[in-house]
């Protein structure tokens, strides 16, 4: 058993990695702006993530500390705030663990270092599926934090702090979200910058559990995603069509998804067991 701080433990994402933590036994404390779902089986203090005062006092005693809080995209706030609220964050973490000698370190990154979905100047795959050999091509604030908290891991990683894990995610989502938020999505040619990708949130939780427990050396970054992706039309249709131009890696074959997670599935053991397919349609009129 660890004992773990869980930042951001009451979004979508953090309920989900806390539940899974303190469900194989861990320790948890979550740390967020607001309460847990009701129920929930791990500690909770509500403050800002990026007080370092108060995420060092948290850390103190802890093996690990899994960073979730985040603005998690780069619309409906101005970037200077989502600059500001997500370094703040990342600086509280990293330096937190430093100093409570924690030594493991692990952190929800975003498949949008890669430039993916919101760049502003057009951005074609070099191959897909896409893995940890595209080019970084951040363009957005959001992304750039994202990729900005990755290189600060590494600095950390590399002074000997601690031994860290990014894990890069696309669209998370559950049973209740998709067909609400992605429905719509897919009717939209802008759907091609998703990649098409998301990731059930408990599938992200698996991941967050083997980054906690396994024996990682260094700074492992690497993708996760569903193992289909969130279209109906077959993937190699749809490369053909929005991304022509694009050499495949492998096959398509199916509704396969366009993100790589082979480095996922041999470092931590991480095979994603869920899919919209098998999600219940909502309700008439909804």
């Amino acid at each position: 058993m660890s004992r773990v701080l869980v930042t951001g433990s009451s979004g979508l994402l953090g309920r989900h990695v806390a539940a899974a933590l303190s469900d194989a036994g861990h320790a948890v404390t979550g740390l967020d702006m607001t309460a847990p779902p009701p129920g929930s089986g791990w500690g909770h203090v509500t403050a800002d993530a990026g007080d370092l005062g108060v995420v060092a006092e948290l850390a103190a005693g802890k093996d690990v500390l899994v960073h979730i809080a985040a603005i998690p995209r780069p619309t409906g706030r101005a970037a200077a705030d989502i600059f500001r609220i997500n370094m703040s964050a990342m600086y509280a973490a990293t330096e937190a663990a430093r100093i409570a000698g924690i030594r493991r370190f692990v952190y929800a990154s975003s498949f949008s270092v890669l430039g993916y979905p919101f760049f502003e100047n057009p951005l074609v795959p070099p191959y897909l599926p896409v893995d940890e050999g595209h080019p970084v091509g951040a363009q957005d604030v959001y992304a750039i934090t994202k990729w900005l908290g990755e290189e600060m891991v590494d600095a950390s990683v590399r002074r000997g702090v601690f031994s860290a894990i990014s894990l890069r995610m696309p669209w998370i989502q559950t049973p209740e979200t998709f067909h609400a938020q992605i429905g719509p999505r897919r009717a939209q040619a802008e759907a091609a910058r998703d990649l098409w990708a998301y990731l059930d949130a408990r599938d992200a939780a698996a991941a967050f559990l083997a980054a906690v427990e396994r024996p990682i050396e260094g700074h492992l970054r690497a993708f996760l995603s569903a193992a289909d992706s969130y279209m109906e039309r077959p993937s190699a249709e749809l490369a053909a069509t929005a991304y022509p131009g694009a050499p495949l890696g492998r096959p398509l074959e199916g509704h396969a998804s366009f993100i790589d997670t082979s480095r996922a599935r041999d470092a931590l053991g991480f095979v994603p067991r869920y899919s919209w397919r098998d999600y219940p349609l909502p309700p008439a009129g909804n």
